[in-house]
């Protein structure tokens, strides 16, 4: 069974930075897709970045207009983790931060195309 366990969310002033962690455990890949979505109270779960790998290609990495240019999407496969550098934080940017896997390697921007998801952690910027 596959865990994503994600790490580094907090309260930030406006104009700070924070890395979100995300890593997987239970079984090997040979080609995945990770992606991050928030969700803030009241609105529908939204697509923030992803970050596709598989060994015969370079990575894929995609951003929802937001996140272009403030964030940064990377990966260790060596730790099983995905990481999202955040900067430049505004309050708007404030929600649950959610990573999730498509162990298929095609997903895109949609949150059906993912398997699995992690529990979720919460970014707080505050004005």
């Amino acid at each position: 069974q596959v865990q994503l366990v994600e790490s580094g969310g907090g309260l930030v002033q406006a104009g700070g930075s924070l890395r979100l962690s995300c890593t997987a455990s239970g079984r090997a890949f040979n080609s995945y897709v990770m992606g991050w979505f928030r969700q803030a109270p009241g609105k529908e779960r939204e697509f923030v970045a992803s970050i596709s790998w598989n060994m015969y290609s370079s990575d894929s990495i995609y951003y929802a207009d937001s996140a272009e240019g403030r964030f940064t999407v990377s990966r260790d496969n060596a730790m099983n983790t995905v990481y999202l550098q955040m900067n430049s934080l505004k309050p708007e940017d404030t929600a649950v931060y959610f990573c999730a896997l498509d162990t298929e390697g095609t997903a895109t921007i949609s949150s059906k195309e993912y398997d699995y998801w992690g529990q979720g952690t919460q970014v707080t910027v505050s004005s």
